[in-house]
């Protein structure tokens, strides 16, 4: 994000670019994670190829772990650590 962008702005200007690349045709890997106001939590995550599976997801996490690190104050490997954490507290069978 730029210095001079507003979060709001910037968090809209990411969403509408999310919603532009999720209707592209040559999609192979697919993780969409959504947080509403109330802070409840809806994830989504599928693969063109059942074969490629293991590669994308280990992909699609370390392309997270890389952005959260480049935005905060941690490194990737503490966020990796609470990742872990959090994703043992998770729900997965809704």
């Amino acid at each position: 994000m730029s210095n001079s962008e507003a979060p709001v702005e910037e968090f809209d200007r990411v969403r509408e670019r999310a919603i532009e690349a999720l209707g592209e045709e040559a999609l192979r890997s697919v993780y969409v994670g959504v947080i509403d106001a109330a802070g409840d939590d809806e994830f989504y995550f599928g693969n063109a190829d059942k074969d490629d599976l293991r590669r994308l997801a280990v992909t699609q996490p370390a392309m997270m772990t890389r952005v959260l690190a480049d935005q905060s104050d941690l490194n990737p490997e503490s966020i990796g650590q609470l990742a872990a954490e959090r994703a043992k507290e998770m729900d997965t069978h809704r």
